[in-house]
Order: structure tokens, then C-alpha cells, then sequence
């Protein structure tokens, strides 16, 4: 990773996630998680403070040691036990297979280079009933902020390591595989009087549950 990605990035995310526009999508995207729960793109622990009584530990995956290091005062304040147990969610985790009674994600998919390895991998560590739990922004189905959206798309890549504006949240999930359990669509983000600003800084954010079929 660059010195920006690696060390600026974690801050930026950090600062644009932490806000209380978030938190009931938080709220709502946690609820039903049980037992052992994977999160990928742990970040800075911004989902703990959400997560249900029924949740007895969360195992995270994130690349950031800066993004770990943020974190520590979440998990020190966390009912729920959390250990790392990986750096990236499009390689192979270091679990057997259905280990996990669900599965996290918040925030992640817009940037991972390779969604369907990490879906993959999702699959393969889930346990049976278990479900996919996943909060993300992206294309706007509006066609004039969809086209606003491909134009910030290489600034956005630039400077939020990578993250996509314009990725189709459930495009994955059409395949077969998965079940769609539940979904919404909501507008989040600043608004402001200029209608082409307003495209750019709008984010689609979807929570929604997923189950391996």
C-alpha cells in the first residue's frame, strides 16, 4: 500500500463513517447477527457499539494496522471479544470451513480489488443458516447521478484507496448461491443547493441480509 493508503486513508474513512446519519443503518444492518461472527473491513470497530447481546465474539479481517491500532479504544469498551485473524478478505482466512455463524461487512465492497473471492471466501466459512449481513454504497439507479458517479469514480479511487462510487451493491448476489433475505435503499450523505454537487456526494447505501443457498 502507499504512505496515503496506509496511513491517511483509515483517518478519512474513519472521520466520513463516524457520523450519526450512520448509525441506525448500523443498527439495522447488525441486527439478528448471533454467535461467532466474521467482520470484514473491521476498520476502526465502528460496528461494535451495534452489535446485538446474541453476539458472543467477532473475528476481524483488515489490511490496516492503523485502522487496527483506531480501534483499540472500540474494542476496549466492547462487551464482545475481538481478535484479528486476518489482513485480507480476498485471500484465503486462516479458519476451516463453516466456522462462522454469520458474516459483517460494512463499507468494504465498494473498495476490495476482487468481490467475488471475497464472496467466495464468505461462502466457504459460513456455517449452515448463517447469513451474510452487508451495509454498502453505490450506484445511484438515478442515470443523471449514475453519470456523475463514473466521473468522480477515478478522484474517489484516488483518494480513498480504491473505493468505487458506481459499483452495483447486489450484483454479486444474483448469481446463484445466495438468497437476497432482505434489502432497503436509502440516500445518506451531505446535502447541498447545487444539483450536480448533490450527485457527486450522495451515496445509495443498502443494508441488507444475504444467506448461502
Amino acid at each position: 500500500m502507499s504512505w496515503w493508503t496506509d496511513r491517511v486513508v483509515p483517518h478519512v474513512v474513519h472521520a466520513a463513517l463516524d457520523n450519526p446519519g450512520l448509525e441506525q443503518l448500523r443498527r439495522e444492518t447488525t441486527e439478528g447477527l448471533h454467535g461467532e461472527v466474521l467482520e470484514i473491513g473491521f476498520g476502526s470497530g465502528l460496528n461494535l457499539p451495534h452489535l446485538p447481546d446474541a453476539v458472543t465474539a467477532v473475528h476481524a479481517v483488515d489490511p490496516s494496522d492503523v485502522g487496527w491500532r483506531m480501534s483499540e479504544q472500540a474494542r476496549g469498551a466492547s462487551r464482545v471479544p475481538v481478535d484479528r485473524v486476518g489482513l485480507d478478505g480476498a485471500g484465503r482466512i486462516d479458519a476451516e470451513d463453516r466456522s462462522f455463524d454469520d458474516v459483517l461487512i460494512t463499507f468494504t465492497l465498494c473498495t476490495v480489488p476482487d468481490r467475488d473471492a471475497v464472496l467466495s471466501e464468505v461462502r466457504r466459512l459460513l456455517r449452515p443458516g448463517g447469513a451474510l449481513h452487508l451495509l454498502e454504497h453505490g450506484r445511484d439507479p438515478r442515470p443523471v447521478a449514475a453519470r456523475a458517479q463514473d466521473v468522480l469514480n477515478p478522484v474517489q479511487q484516488a483518494l480513498v484507496g480504491g473505493c468505487h462510487t458506481n459499483r452495483v451493491v447486489l450484483e454479486p448476489f444474483e448469481s446463484p448461491g445466495w438468497v437476497l433475505q432482505s434489502s432497503a435503499a436509502d440516500h445518506v450523505g451531505p446535502r447541498v443547493m447545487l444539483p450536480l454537487l448533490n450527485h457527486l456526494t450522495r451515496a445509495v447505501v443498502v443494508p441488507v441480509a444475504v444467506a448461502a443457498a
